[in-house]
């Protein structure tokens, strides 16, 4: 994938799981990815890998990264730009998305979305009402090595003015989700969006 921001050689998910080895705080693979990792099977082609983190933790994460790795970091605000992201700069509330490379002339290879949190609680930017506790951002194809956000938290995410393709992620996963995490995601978009035609999908999946 390419644009006017540069090229994206997105890192395969055994990379990823390298690279983000040691990091010392809470991350997980989000996106598509997220998807087909609870499914078990690639259901379609992912142009970059996203990753979770908490806004707490960026000092961490920069260290990590830039510190320890040597890697390029720049923040994409205000949103269709890039500026680089400081050594020990604190990024501002409206900073949600993070490109990644290891060296400025390589591909971008990461992209890191930073998400909120609030006494323990993850809590959704786009409506504060819809939270739950951190440690259950974990969807069951986590493993040790490579944490999946739970696939309910990344629909909700995607359900905000969905493209084609998130459109294919919801009717790949909607029957595999499990009743408790369709009640979740219902019960968020009722908050969110209570016409949602996801919400109809969900629905239909629970008879």
């Amino acid at each position: 994938m390419s644009d006017d921001l540069g090229t994206w050689d997105p890192l395969p998910l055994d990379v990823l799981a390298g690279v983000m080895a040691g990091l010392g705080c809470g991350w997980w693979v989000a996106g598509g990815w997220a998807v087909d990792l609870h499914l078990g099977r690639v259901t379609r082609p992912h142009d970059d890998t996203d990753v979770v983190v908490l806004r707490e933790d960026l000092p961490v994460v920069q260290q990590h990264l830039a510190g320890r790795l040597g890697w390029d970091l720049h923040a994409a605000y205000p949103p269709g730009h890039l500026r680089t992201w400081a050594e020990g700069e604190v990024l501002g509330a409206g900073v949600h998305d993070l490109w990644c490379r290891p060296t400025p002339d390589a591909p971008w290879r990461l992209q890191l979305m930073v998400v909120e949190v609030e006494h323990g609680d993850w809590v959704y930017r786009r409506d504060a009402r819809v939270r739950r506790p951190v440690h259950t951002l974990s969807g069951p194809a986590s493993t040790a090595e490579l944490p999946v956000l739970a696939p309910e938290v990344q629909l909700l995410h995607k359900s905000k003015d969905p493209r084609p393709k998130d459109e294919a992620d919801l009717r790949a996963v909607v029957d595999a989700l499990g009743a408790d995490r369709r009640a979740w995601l219902d019960e968020a978009l009722a908050v969110v969006a209570p016409a949602h035609p996801w919400r109809g999908h969900l629905a239909e999946a629970s008879r």
